[in-house]
C-alpha cells in the first residue's frame, strides 16, 4: 500500500469521529472526539510530507484533552505560541501559513467555555483547513473537512437552531 493511500485510509478513520463530535451536546464529548482525530489527521500529513500541518494537528489533539480541564487564557496564549513556533520551524511555503491560520482559530475555538462559540469558530477554522486539504492534495481530507463543516452546521441546528431564522412579531 502506498503512503499516499494509507493515509487516506487514516482521514477515512477520522471522518468517523469528526462526524460524531458534533453531535454531542457535551463540550467534553465533542473534543475527547477530536483529540482522536487530531492524531489520525497528523499522521496523515505526516505520510504526506505536510510537516506544519502535521505539527499543528499534533499539538491540536493535546490541546482538545486539555480544553476537557482548563479554559484559561494562558493556556490558550500558550498553544497559539506552540504554534506559532511550529509553523516558524516547518515553513515551507503559503500552505505553512493556511494550516497555521487554520490551527490557531480552532485553537481560540477550543478555548471557548460554550460549546455554541465552539461550533461557531470551528466552522471558520474548518474552512481554511478545507482550503489547506485541497491546495495539499488530499481528496479524503477535502471529503472529511465538508462532512465536518456539515454535521457542525446539523449539530448546531439540533441545539440552537438557526442563528439568522428571522423573528416573529407576537
Amino acid at each position: 500500500m502506498s503512503l499516499f493511500l494509507l493515509s487516506q485510509c487514516l482521514i477515512a478513520v477520522a471522518i468517523v469521529t469528526d462526524i460524531l463530535s458534533f453531535q454531542f451536546k457535551q463540550k467534553r464529548h465533542i473534543v475527547l472526539c477530536l483529540a482522536l482525530s487530531g492524531v489520525l489527521i497528523s499522521v496523515h500529513f505526516a505520510l504526506l510530507l505536510q510537516w506544519t500541518a502535521a505539527g499543528l494537528m499534533l499539538v491540536a489533539a493535546i490541546r482538545y484533552l486539555v480544553t476537557v480541564f482548563s479554559h484559561s487564557r494562558r493556556l490558550l496564549w500558550l498553544f497559539l505560541g506552540i504554534n506559532s513556533l511550529i509553523a516558524l520551524f516547518t515553513y515551507a511555503g503559503p500552505l505553512s501559513l493556511i494550516s497555521f491560520a487554520g490551527s490557531c482559530t480552532q485553537t481560540i475555538a477550543a478555548f471557548c467555555p460554550r460549546d455554541q462559540g465552539l461550533r461557531q469558530l470551528m466552522l471558520v477554522g474548518t474552512s481554511i483547513w478545507l482550503l489547506n486539504n485541497y491546495l495539499v492534495g488530499s481528496p479524503t481530507a477535502v471529503v472529511m473537512e465538508l462532512l465536518f463543516i456539515g454535521s457542525n452546521l446539523v449539530g448546531y441546528y439540533r441545539f440552537y437552531g438557526l442563528p439568522w431564522r428571522p423573528r416573529l412579531v407576537d
